[in-house]
Parts: structure tokens; C-alpha cells; sequence
């Protein structure tokens, strides 16, 4: 079913009277004066989203949103559309990045099928998500919208249930699908209003003639759909499955008061829709890092977000997200077990006679 509104009331995100006390009890810690830098600032924001003096990160599930997008046949990859099923069976079997780094960070795993073009086993770590009429993935975006407003919805109400039924308090998104940079860059010249150029990378690594081509191919999809301007419209003609259904996803969570870690420049695409309708829901985000995608940086510098990360990683799959897990969970640590001056017996800073 089609989720009845474009957006979820959201969980309440601290207060100016929380923020007060999460600030004096860092500044008390026993450190100078903001020794520990943006880790006390990250601290503060997890403080403040899961509205605890102690916030604790509670069972971490991280998110792989998987689909086929049509547009992928315009050659806009350098690699074949045929690596998305390849990449979720590498997912389901441990053996990709995001498997490993997952394991080794206790990071519950779920693969989302969206829209992949194949049909797979059941699988523990498998959420069959398919959207009726899209069960191959999106329709290429430079002959028509990528989805049908109906199916646009339905792939949102699908990434909120499975996020309602998921334990924890911290969502992290991963995504996986041949020519999703070219969604995602489609979507942020558009809800941007920046030029193509400027949002348009090499993705998997194309050479600069595939860049051009690449360029060409998208300018064609914005200008059929000119008219799309609207969030959940942009969304339908110009995103895909994953993309849409990471968009309820994002809602549900913060609808439900979870810390929402964010990846790369895929993951950032369906937070800006999620964040064009409702603002407010990037106060629960953490931005993981910056990507070498191009326009990556532009994006999350238009959003007002600063990213922990910047290791030149252009993978996706959620990560980066997971290599930032363990900062989320150090600086919540800081607040929760790093002692005070008073309750260390440790003299303060003087003050000037």
C-alpha cells in the first residue's frame, strides 16, 4: 500500500535545556576545553537526537538498499547492470566490504531488494522489498519517469515497514545498484538547482569520454523531465527504487527517534528528499563521510552538514558508514563514562589573576 502522507510525524529532538546540560557536562570532562574537538560536537548531536544525557547505541543496523535502474543500458557505468545481482549475492554470502567491515563492528546486516533485475533464495539477511510493476528495477529516466507515482510511493512504504520492524535505535544506510550515481546526480541538479556538471561523477571509474557521455545522457533526463520539480516527483521521474525506498526508511527512523548514519552520495540523495519535505530530520543525521564522488561535497555543503570522514572512498554499499560507526560510539562513551574534574579529584584551569 502506498503510505497515506509524504511524511511521518517525527520523534521530538532534544531541547535548548538538554543542549545546555550535554554542553556543561563536556566542558566538565576531564580534558581542556574542547580538547576532544568535533567528537564533543558529535557527542553533543547524539546527546541531543536520542534526548539522553548517556545516549547509548543500541543494536546498529546497517541498511543495503539494492535495485536496477534502466538507465543503466544508456552505457552511464563502467560497469554491466548484471553486478547488482552479483554484489547481493556477495553481500548475502560475507565476502564484500561492507560484509567485513559489519562483522567486525557488530553491525546487524540486512540486504533490501528494491528492484533487483533477479529473483533471489530466501536468505536471513534478505528483505524482499519489490515493488509491483518494477520487480526489474527502474525505467530509464531519458525516455520516461524512472517510476510511477504509484510505485514511487509504494517503494517509500516499504523502506518504513522494514525499518519499523528492525530493533535498535541507529539506522545505517548502505545501497547498491549499477548507474545509481546517475539517479542520484539527476536528483541533486535538481532539488540543487546546481548546473550537471557540478553533480555528475565517474562512479564506478569511467574514463573522461564516459564522463561526457555520461553528462550527455543525464542532460537528456532532466530536460524530459523538466516539469518535476516537486520532491516525491523528482523521485519518481528521475531516482530509483532504492533510492525511494532508503527515503522511507529515513522517515520511519527518524519518526521513531534513531540516530540515521549516512553514507555516500547515493545514501545523501534519498536524506535531501527526505529532508526537502521534512528539514528538521537532518538533526538526526550523521553525516559519515565525504565521497570522491563528484558533487558529493557540494551536496552535503548545500545540506549545512559537515561529514566525520574524508578517505577518498567511492565504494558505497554503506562503507564509509560503517567505518564511522566507531566514532559514534566513542563520543557517546566520552559522555556516559569519562570522568568529570569533581569527580575526578583533578584541579581545573586557572583563572587569570
Amino acid at each position: 500500500m502506498p503510505p497515506s502522507h509524504p511524511t511521518l510525524p517525527l520523534a521530538p529532538c532534544g531541547s535548548p535545556a538538554l543542549q545546555q546540560r550535554l554542553q556543561a557536562l563536556l566542558d566538565n570532562k576531564t580534558k581542556p576545553l574542547g580538547a576532544l574537538g568535533r567528537l564533543e560536537a558529535l557527542a553533543l548531536r547524539l546527546g541531543l537526537a536520542l534526548n539522553s544525557e548517556s545516549p547509548c547505541l543500541a543494536e546498529p543496523q546497517l541498511v543495503v538498499f539494492a535495485a536496477d535502474h534502466g538507465i543503466a543500458a544508456q552505457g552511464v557505468s563502467a560497469y554491466p547492470a548484471e553486478v547488482t545481482r552479483q554484489m547481493v549475492l556477495n553481500f548475502l554470502a560475507g565476502g564484500a566490504a561492507v560484509s567485513v567491515l559489519s562483522r567486525q563492528h557488530g553491525l546487524q546486516l540486512t540486504v533490501a531488494d528494491c528492484g533487483v533485475a533477479a529473483e533471489f533464495e530466501p536468505h536471513p539477511m534478505l528483505a524482499r522489498l519489490k515493488v509491483a510493476g518494477a520487480e526489474h528495477g527502474s525505467v530509464d529516466s531519458t525516455r520516461a519517469p524512472a517510476m510511477t507515482r504509484a510505485q514511487c510511493e509504494a517503494a517509500i512504504a516499504n523502506g518504513r515497514r522494514l525499518v519499523a520492524g528492525l530493533p535498535g535505535n541507529v539506522l545505517l544506510l548502505g545501497e547498491m545498484g549499477i548507474a545509481n550515481t546517475s539517479a542520484a546526480a539527476l536528483l541533486m541538479a535538481r532539488l540543487t538547482g546546481a548546473a550537471l556538471a557540478a553533480c555528475v561523477g565517474r562512479g564506478t571509474g569511467l574514463d573522461d569520454s564516459g564522463l561526457a557521455h555520461k553528462r550527455a545522457v543525464l542532460q537528456r533526463a532532466l530536460a524530459l523531465h523538466a516539469d518535476a520539480h516537486e520532491p516525491l516527483a523528482a523521485l519518481a521521474h528521475l531516482g530509483g527504487l532504492e533510492i525511494a525506498t532508503m527515503v522511507g526508511a529515513v522517515q520511519q527512523a527518524a519518526a521513531g527517534g534513531r540516530v540515521i548514519v549516512v553514507d555516500g552520495f547515493i545514501t545523501t540523495a534519498a536524506v535531501a528528499v527526505a529532508a526537502a519535505l521534512q528539514p528538521e530530520l537532518l538533526a538526526r543525521c550523521v553525516f559519515a563521510h565525504c565521497s570522491q564522488e563528484s558533487g558529493h561535497a557540494r551536496w552535503l555543503q548545500h545540506l549545512g552538514v559537515q561529514p566525520l570522514l574524508d578517505l577518498d572512498l567511492r565504494l558505497g554499499e554503506g562503507s564509509g558508514a560503517a567505518l564511522a560507526w566507531p566514532l559514534l560510539d566513542s563520543a557517546c562513551r566520552i559522555l556516559a563514562e569519562m570522568a568529570s574534574f569533581a569527580s575526578a579529584g583533578v584541579s581545573q584551569r586557572q583563572p587569570r589573576p
